[in-house]
């Protein structure tokens, strides 16, 4: 019963690409015909025009950035805020340190929305005992998982916690008549976020999943976990007034899931400046028309003067990006791509590879990493545009996912995402068009097999 259950459970996410990806040219040609300045927003209040054009001219920002960041603000509907501090964290060993260390020192709440909410342990502690602790320090946790991609997490995990205390919610549960909302199978809460005391933020693409659970050597130390390989991902942690706007996302979904009420007031304190980054926070939901970070991506590529450097774990990109990509190239833009060479998915893989023909005669340069999981969503654009999130480069992000990406403006930040772009292409193996046309015919066929195989799927579904 179980395995015909998830068998059909696949089929829907195969449906899921029969949904239509918004037309983003038009919105974008709507917002560059109606977008005013880029405003600023600091901790004690909005800047004027000119106040915020100097605070943008002052970390590296061009005219075109200035003119993309203007088209931004008009799509993704949240305010560029001055006074950060954010510190780039990879990989499981050192982004649980920094969950841990963050939750150990919560003194009034806990948020956590995690896709994969396992009980991780991070040197000897568990996670479930500690966040046992903090609720007998008298400590609000409130945790929304996802009910799809925690559905091997055993309910008595979660059970623990609200007989202690936590608030704990499940977005769009697998069974419908257990859920208050409306019930959407397909839409998936893909975030990754923890907040604590509303004034730090951790998100990215590091699931609370044991697969991360490794010292980077290239095995697992999980002693659950079957994986034997190095997975590699990257998160940032965020200080400052902008962390309210990660709040808020947290605050937004636990309404649409009718969570037991919270107090907001306590959730949302005035925050001082933590440091100097300029940050927006965009959250993608299917509860809104536009696809906010997808749009918003589409015209920072469009608007890139210099450079766009990419780093995706499961690339299928839509027709819009991969003209975007290709057409950047052919402008004069250094496109570089880091992709994965293993994957947890063997379809997606072929679907990545199957795309490379057409991108390697337009310019752009593809690495694949080695020996490892690549699991980051990561880009930068001319050294001052900077994400870092939970989107991937394929429908499902654009269509069906709740995400959340974290754009960062300045150049100290961008230094620090080439150079960790750079760290990765070092170490992995650049594929030209010259090896890509030798590769083995086996290959050549799947690569041309799978994608047909996967729009007739979809086309008679």
């Amino acid at each position: 019963m179980k395995n015909s259950f998830y068998i059909a459970f696949i089929i829907l996410f195969l449906a899921a690409g029969c949904a239509a990806v918004p037309d983003a040219e038009k919105i974008i040609e709507q917002k560059e015909n109606t977008a005013t300045p880029a405003k600023v927003v600091t901790p004690y209040g909005p800047l004027s025009a000119a106040q915020s054009a100097e605070i943008l001219k002052d970390i590296g920002a061009t005219d075109m950035l200035r003119r993309h960041l203007a088209i931004e603000q008009s799509i993704a509907q949240s305010p560029l805020v001055t006074g950060n501090a954010a510190r780039v964290v990879q990989d499981g060993p050192d982004t649980f340190r920094a969950i841990f260390t963050a939750i150990g020192s919560a003194r009034r709440s806990v948020n956590l929305e995690f896709y994969i909410f396992e009980d991780i342990e991070h040197e000897g502690v568990t996670l479930s005992g500690l966040l046992l602790r903090k609720l007998k320090e008298g400590v609000a946790v409130n945790i929304i998982y996802d009910s799809f991609g925690s559905a091997k997490t055993p309910p008595e995990f979660f059970s623990r916690l609200k007989d202690a205390g936590a608030k704990v919610v499940a977005f769009n549960p697998m069974t419908p008549l257990t859920g208050k909302a409306p019930y959407s199978p397909l839409v998936r809460d893909h975030r990754k976020i923890l907040v604590t005391d509303g004034s730090l933020a951790i998100l990215g693409g590091i699931n609370l999943s044991r697969t991360y659970q490794s010292s980077g050597s290239g095995r697992s130390g999980g002693t659950e976990s079957k994986d034997d390989i190095f997975w590699h991902d990257t998160d940032v942690e965020i200080r400052g007034p902008v962390v309210a706007e990660v709040q808020r996302l947290f605050l937004e979904h636990w309404k649409q899931q009718k969570g037991p009420a919270l107090d907001e007031a306590a959730l949302l304190p005035a925050v001082p400046p933590a440091g100097s980054e300029v940050i927006r926070i965009i959250g993608s939901s299917t509860k809104e028309d536009i696809p906010r970070f997808y749009v918003t991506l589409l015209s920072a590529m469009r608007n890139a003067t210099k450079n766009i450097w990419i780093t995706n774990a499961y690339f299928v990109p839509t027709e819009e990006q991969m003209d975007d990509l290709k057409q950047a190239a052919r402008r004069g833009v250094d496109v570089r791509l880091v992709l994965p060479d293993t994957s947890d998915s063997q379809t997606t893989l072929i679907m990545q590879r199957s795309r490379y023909g057409e991108l390697l005669k337009a310019g752009v340069k593809i690495y694949e990493v080695r020996k490892q999981i690549l699991h980051s969503k990561t880009v930068v654009i001319d050294g001052v545009w900077s994400v870092i999130g939970s989107s991937n480069f394929d429908h499902r992000s654009v269509v069906f996912n709740a995400e959340i990406d974290v754009v960062i403006i300045g150049e100290e930040t961008g230094r620090e995402m080439e150079r960790l772009f750079e760290k990765d292409m070092a170490a992995a193996t650049e594929i030209t068009y010259k090896k890509w046309k030798k590769r083995p015919l086996f290959r050549k066929l799947k690569e041309k097999i799978v994608p047909l195989w996967v729009a007739g799927v979809k086309s008679n579904l």
